[in-house]
């Protein structure tokens, strides 16, 4: 997971760049390395979006194949929220076939992108601004998000309701993908989860608790040095998936946590494009 450990980490990889260098060196090249375009990419149009949900008016950016009906899929962006780089992400699940939402999480506190250029959530500033708007996201605020986002996306012409939903986290959104599969089981038939924290724990509300409930396969993209902290947290969810007969693909890249998303400061482009393959072919079904 994201904290002061893992910033620890990443700062190994960074000797000699300072996080303000990094962060105007990425806000300047824009998304560090332009991410390809699938095979056959379709035409896809985006839009900026609000609407309603129980605990107020929610922010994103919806992306889909400029033609046809197509099966939706909701994206929890990692504790930096909504930037370029998820949107650019978005754009390109949308070009392989799918109608992409991805949110604000933070909508209740802050509305679209809350970064500035140089900042990251390795700066103590950023980290004590984002903790009270973390802090609302309980797991009965995520799960009327979940079901809010979902009703939205069955709303739009270019979502085939009568097909599966997908729905992929990073980072904190990695658990926030099991609590959406397990809330709406009859939609929610894959997730996918890249570095994500706190899949599995010795907490009641656990989200590992949560597989008997679901009707998803996953995926379960796993940091190395979150598995060296916690090697057995990959294991709670593996025999939980097993025991309620769902398919479950977890596997630990040997990469640092965050390097998913391409403007991370620990991108990895090779393991970053594993991920992503792995990501469309659990998605292949819905």
């Amino acid at each position: 997971m994201c904290d002061d450990l893992t910033n620890a980490d990443n700062e190994k990889l960074l000797k000699g760049i300072s996080r303000r260098d990094f962060g105007v060196m990425a806000g300047a090249a824009g998304l560090a390395a332009l991410l390809p375009a699938p095979a056959n990419a379709k035409a896809v149009k985006g839009r900026d979006v609000t609407f309603t949900t129980p605990d107020g008016t929610a922010d994103g950016y919806f992306v889909a194949p400029s033609s046809g009906r197509h099966p939706a899929v909701l994206v929890w962006p990692d504790v930096m929220g909504m930037r370029p780089a998820f949107r650019q992400m978005g754009e390109r699940l949308a070009q392989s076939g799918f109608a992409v939402l991805t949110v604000n999480p933070f909508y209740r506190s802050v509305k679209g992108q809350f970064l500035q250029p140089g900042e990251s959530y390795a700066d103590p500033a950023v980290r004590a601004k984002i903790g009270p708007w973390r802090a609302l996201l309980t797991p009965d605020a995520v799960v009327r998000d979940a079901a809010a986002y979902v009703g939205w996306l069955d709303q739009q012409k270019e979502v085939d309701a009568k097909r599966g939903v997908g729905t992929t986290g990073y980072c904190m959104g990695g658990p926030f993908t099991m609590r959406t599969a397990a809330a709406l089981p009859k939609r929610v038939r894959a997730g996918a989860s890249f570095h994500g924290g706190g899949i599995g724990t010795d907490r009641p509300d656990s989200p590992h608790l949560l597989v008997p409930q679901m009707q998803a396969q996953f995926l379960f993209a796993v940091a190395e040095n979150d598995d060296k902290r916690n090697p057995g947290e990959k294991e709670l969810v593996r025999q939980a998936f097993a025991d309620a007969k769902l398919k479950a693909e977890i596997e630990v890249y040997p990469a640092n946590h965050g390097w998913c998303p391409p403007d991370s400061q620990v991108y990895d482009q090779v393991q970053a494009e594993k991920a992503w393959a792995r990501l469309l072919a659990t998605f292949a079904g819905l």
